[in-house]
């Protein structure tokens, strides 16, 4: 019996010991938390956040590294790298005092732990959107750029952002969010899909790497609840639909009051969802600084009107940077079309498919989700390995199928629209429009998710007489990437074009003979001109000569 309590005095102050020494470690660090990786969002990656006394710590110098982790976000690897003829692209850049570019990374400072990072990515040097759009970013200018797909932009907008909060420093948002248990994130990047937010985030967590910057995602269609509970854990560079942003909001989560650096990308893809009153209602309506206060970087493919009156009321005395085009595509995809009747598309995808290989990453776009289901079931039928994504599909869902098509588990993804903008998939080597598109902008974005950065790729559609009212603009896309044009779209396109007047005659030659003017018309098809004469009494007139349109 003595033995026994004897036992139970020691294992008492034993615990008891335990729990100083715990106490005491605990008030030397206040918090530490590791689920290895940086950010989190809806539970879904993996997470490390270290906070320790933040407020009085060196945010410009990198904490120790984490080889797990480090695997983790840069075991990816880019090839087919075509940085040349990447280089010709045209850039313009107009505005007040508008500062230089740079030619590689070195030449403007961006700190210890970006610099870091650009060699863990692999990064040899900036893409032309890079060049420009970073020492904009890094002398504190708004920006308002137009870029090509696949260009490089969330690099853009991510180094000089980051680099910046790494000198300066949390500032008053750590303290408040400590004192209200609201999260105030120092940079916000507003974006329209989902896909998009995540891809953004994992851009972020990779820069964020041996940082004290903790970034987060939000977005809808997935655990809200998941989604505070990680914010909670900290939050200094957000990426966000405008939707579930302005639910946290209204929640009382999110407070904007700190918010330095205010990111759109895709805006006007954001405005043609429909998401411009949410954006309006989180830059001008709550508790963001005005502009002036901030800094503001709008990124879109597109510059119409809208856009220009988002511009104007969004930015302070911007910088327009204009890479190649606006709207334009590269000319490192190899362009195709192909006049394909409704009946035999499905065949002429077998051929295309097994002609590229059942491994090469590639993309079919279809106009319906009913067409998505129906061509995902034929493939599998047919032995492909195939997956699909589209608006009906749950969350869980298409972040599967955006994993199983990744990581080539899945090769072949056939997707609608909701797909065709952001996601940045690096070695899609080939874009198929099964279905075209109804306009030139989104067939630009489609086949914009191949030959990215600089890598190299190639994109089929297959045409019929549903797509006239593409023609003309598709003859203009494929003339200014100087793609190989088929004889029949330029013929197709010139009937389009003068449709008004005589939708049928293309050239007409008049001349004498006898007393009879004969006419001669050349009528073009989808392959061949065909020519026929119509004569008719009336006055001899001058002669004259024109060439056929063939």
């Amino acid at each position: 019996m003595l033995s026994i309590l004897l036992f139970k005095l020691k294992k008492g102050i034993l615990i008891k010991m335990v729990a100083q020494k715990l106490l005491a470690y605990l008030s030397f660090s206040s918090l530490r938390y590791e689920r290895g990786g940086f950010g989190g969002g809806a539970g879904m990656v993996n997470t490390r956040w270290v906070e320790e006394s933040r407020d009085e710590e060196d945010w410009s110098k990198p904490t120790p590294p984490n080889e797990r982790l480090e695997h983790e976000l840069f075991s990816g690897s880019n090839t087919g790298i075509n940085f040349e003829k990447y280089d010709d692209i045209p850039v313009e850049a107009t505005g007040n005092n508008c500062p230089g570019p740079i030619e590689n990374f070195h030449d403007v400072d961006m700190g210890e732990i970006i610099m870091g990072n650009i060699t863990l990515s692999r990064y040899t040097r900036p893409t032309p959107v890079q060049k420009h759009a970073i020492p904009i970013i890094k002398a504190k200018r708004d920006l308002m750029a137009c870029a090509q797909t696949g260009s490089g932009k969330t690099a853009a907008f991510l180094l000089p952002v980051l680099s910046q909060i790494y000198t300066d420093g949390p500032g008053e948002a750590l303290q408040a969010s400590k004192a209200s248990g609201q999260q105030y994130p120092i940079s916000l990047v507003l974006a329209p899909t989902r896909e998009l937010a995540l891809q953004i985030y994992d851009e972020a967590r990779k820069f964020a790497y041996r940082s004290r910057v903790r970034p987060c995602v939000v977005y809808g269609g997935a655990d809200i609840g998941q989604q505070i509970r990680d914010l909670e854990r900290g939050c200094h560079l957000l990426v966000a639909t405008p939707g579930r942003l302005v639910d946290m909001m209204e929640r009382g989560k999110i407070g904007l009051d700190y918010c330095n650096y205010l990111v759109l990308d895709e805006a006007d893809r954001m405005l043609d969802m429909g998401f411009e009153p949410q954006i309006r209602r989180i830059v001008e309506q709550d508790t963001m600084p005005p502009k002036g206060a901030r800094q503001t970087m709008m990124f879109s493919a597109t510059f119409p009107k809208e856009i220009q009156i988002l511009a104007r009321d969004f930015l302070e005395e911007y910088i327009f940077l204009a890479v190649g085009r606006v709207g334009s595509t590269s000319e490192n995809i190899t362009q195709k079309v192909v006049w394909v009747e409704e009946s035999d598309k499905r065949s002429f995808l077998l051929d295309l498919l097994n002609a590229t290989g059942k491994d090469s990453l590639t993309l079919v776009f279809v106009e319906t989700k009913k067409g998505a289901d129906a061509l995902e079931d034929f493939l599998y039928r047919e032995g492909y390995a195939c997956t699909s994504i589209h608006g009906d599909r749950s969350q869980r869902d298409r972040e599967e199928a955006l994993h199983q098509f990744r990581s080539g588990r899945c090769p072949i993804m056939v997707a609608t629209a909701v797909a065709a903008r952001g996601l940045d998939i690096s070695n899609v080597k080939h874009v198929i429009n099964f279905d075209l598109p109804s306009d030139i902008e989104e067939y630009v974005h489609r086949i914009g998710r191949t030959g990215r950065v600089g890598n190299l790729g190639l994109a089929t559609s297959f045409y019929n007489d549903k797509n006239s009212n593409i023609t003309k603009d598709l003859l203009d896309i494929l003339v200014e990437a100087k793609q190989e044009v088929p004889s029949w779209l330029e013929s197709l396109a010139f009937e389009h074009q003068h449709k008004n007047s005589n939708p049928r005659l293309y050239a007409l030659c008049s001349f004498k003979n006898s007393q009879y003017i004969t006419q001669r018309e050349w009528h073009v098809g989808r392959d061949r001109a065909s020519l026929s004469d119509r004569k008719q009494r009336g006055r001899p007139v001058v002669c004259f000569d024109l060439e056929p349109w063939t």
